[in-house]
């Protein structure tokens, strides 16, 4: 944990109803609602010297969360992270692209930690690969008005500013592409909490007949697209990782039949890379 919960802190006092663990990293109290007649949330509760005789350990689905140990069956039949079934656009591998078992080694193993000549030698095959593809990339850093107030909020920190700035010059792409408009259905990829389709539903104001899916593999919290609740856009959430998302068989897209528009801010991992 990130400080002692008994650590004063003169300047701020947690909320009323909130939890009263200081979190050192983020130079705040946990913002949590806590159970009536706790000081902790649950994520904090071994911070309480009440709680101290129940261990917590990390959750076996997903280590971003605890779990009391007394609970953890319980727990494992509604975590958000377990096993759920799989819907019909889930088909295995669908965007992993065409594994060559010759080629393909079992395990994946970290840059770093090739020998110089097995890096030369990768370096050489790359090179190989990309021989006459049009890789030189131009900066198109644009912004739009749809942000102008966010971005001169003065409340915001270096690390919003950042994300605004990304998400302005994204929208100013899609603009100049002339891919923002109405009828039509916008993907967001690795959406996270959503704030690119929040932005591009803010840009297009009242346009018509709007959809957003956004997929994200991880559950997220604090999601920006419960916001939204204008008669003209409607959201949906996917919890799958790209890798084996079949768009063809979104119920919205094969139903609606709207042109897409595929957007994202941050991506990584397999099916990433075209």
């Amino acid at each position: 944990m990130a400080a002692s919960a008994s650590t004063p802190h003169t300047t701020d006092f947690p909320a009323e109803g909130r939890c009263s663990y200081y979190v050192e990293k983020k130079k705040r109290f946990c913002r949590m609602v806590v159970a009536a007649g706790k000081r902790f949330c649950g994520e904090h509760a071994g911070a309480a010297e009440e709680e101290n005789a129940r261990k917590r350990i990390l959750c076996p689905l997903d280590p971003k969360h605890t779990v009391y140990e007394d609970q953890l069956a319980k727990h494992l039949k509604k975590c958000n992270s377990r096993e759920k079934p799989k819907p019909d656009f889930f088909i295995q591998d669908i965007n992993a692209g065409l594994k060559d078992e010759t080629e393909i080694p079992e395990q994946l193993v970290p840059i770093s930690s090739l020998s110089e000549e097995q890096l030369e030698n990768l370096i050489k095959k790359l090179r190989k690969a990309s021989e006459g593809l049009n890789s030189t990339l131009k900066d198109q850093i644009m912004s739009h008005p749809a942000l102008h107030d966010a971005l001169n909020d003065p409340k915001n920190g270096d690390s919003a500013t950042k994300h605004l700035k990304q998400q302005a010059s994204i929208l100013g792409n899609i603009e100049k592409l002339k891919l923002l408009g109405p009828r039509r259905c916008f993907v967001e990829f690795g959406a996270g909490k959503g704030k690119l389709s929040h932005w591009v539903d803010i840009a297009l104001k009242d346009a018509e007949k709007v959809h957003f899916i956004l997929v994200e593999k991880v559950t997220t919290r604090f999601k920006a697209n419960g916001k939204h609740r204008k008669k003209n856009s409607v959201f949906e959430r996917l919890q799958i990782d790209i890798q084996h998302l079949c768009l063809n068989k979104i119920p919205l897209l094969s139903k609606e039949k709207l042109p897409v528009v595929g957007i994202g801010k941050h991506l990584c991992g397999v099916a990433t890379g075209t």
